[in-house]
């Protein structure tokens, strides 16, 4: 997987403490990034679904189900 350098900011009392326990900050910031794009898309999903929300289709006579049976 391609990767990109970047550049942020930390408070310098903040970057000590994570210096002192030994914390990657760059694994740190990799993950939080991850976990705000996850967030990001998952209101970006809900609101799309509140704007166009799903209908009851009354022409669509049989049903699918998936996962074990």
């Amino acid at each position: 997987m391609a990767t990109t350098r970047t550049t942020f900011t930390l408070e310098e009392p903040l970057a000590d403490q994570a210096r002192r326990l030994g914390v990657n900050v760059s694994a740190a910031a990799r993950d939080g990034v991850a976990a705000a794009v996850r967030a990001a898309l998952v209101e970006i999903d809900r609101a799309a679904y509140r704007d166009n929300p799903e209908i009851v289709d009354l022409a669509w006579t049989e049903a699918e189900a998936w996962g074990d049976e």
